[in-house]
């Protein structure tokens, strides 16, 4: 069967799945498929945050992630290999979600079903390198599983992918092309766009103002604004910062009838 590329030396996979019988097995499938396809097992890893380190230090061609783990789930992680200069290729293993794999089969992303046949394994890498994971696809499928958004948010800064948890996040800021996360340490430049983050963390950020989304468990008081104060009508005071935010006069009610009833 011809391949979509020639590989002149063998590919270089990551094996992520929280089952290590299920690891096993996609180590001796490699093994039984090398002579058609040399590949090299550069590391394994349990869920997608070890991934993520793993991929820190050794980047690979192509990595085989079952969808569900603990931490950080394969849909996660292929999100944010997705905003990597140099992506590799993922390829998903599945026990069988309906939901997921109805998606993949209807926009043409490679899968494994559990468990996993030598012959269906090797004509998934012989497709390496595929197109990547649309981004949208992957977070509705992920909404989708997980009953929430993603557990951390990735940016670049200086070369470096960095990981962000979304319970560390304060608020949201929209400026001009960036949006901006505030954690109680730093701030981080982010490439989503203010309205993709409402809608995928609805339940756990409320939004004040056309430019600043804010989580919901990190308000701690309100004051209105002095005079005709022309960027707010008033002003969210916040725990762990001393920023206070912006208050639109159309979100002053709902923003203080939640801090009164929480």
């Amino acid at each position: 069967m011809p391949t979509s590329q020639a590989h002149a030396s063998p590919l270089k996979v990551l094996i992520v799945d929280d089952e290590p019988l299920a690891r096993d097995r996609l180590r001796a499938l490699l093994s039984d498929i090398a002579g058609q396809l040399p590949s090299e097992v550069v590391g394994e890893a349990g869920n997608g945050l070890a991934a993520l380190d793993i991929l820190r230090e050794k980047p690979v061609d192509v990595v085989l992630a079952d969808i569900r783990m603990p931490g950080m789930d394969g849909i996660e992680l292929a999100t944010h290999l997705g905003r990597l200069e140099k992506p590799p290729a993922v390829i998903f293993t599945t026990a069988y979600d309906n939901y997921a794999v109805q998606a993949f089969d209807l926009n043409a992303v490679d899968y494994l079903l559990k468990p996993v046949r030598t012959q269906r394994l090797l004509a998934a890498l012989q497709k390496v390198p595929g197109p990547q994971p649309d981004s949208a696809l992957l977070a509705g499928i992920g909404h989708e599983m997980r009953g929430s958004g993603r557990t951390h948010l990735s940016c670049h800064e200086r070369g470096r992918l960095l990981l962000v948890p979304i319970g560390e996040v304060i608020y949201f800021k929209a400026d001009l092309k960036y949006v901006t996360a505030r954690t109680i340490e730093r701030e981080y430049l982010l490439d989503d766009t203010l309205a993709h983050l409402e809608t995928e963390f609805a339940e756990r950020f409320l939004r004040l103002h056309r430019a600043v989304l804010v989580a919901k468990a990190a308000l701690a008081g309100f004051e209105k604004a002095a005079g005709d104060d022309a960027e707010a009508y008033g002003w969210a005071l916040l725990r762990g910062v001393t920023e206070k935010l912006p208050v639109s006069r159309r979100q002053w009610v709902p923003a203080k009838a939640l801090v009164k009833n929480s």
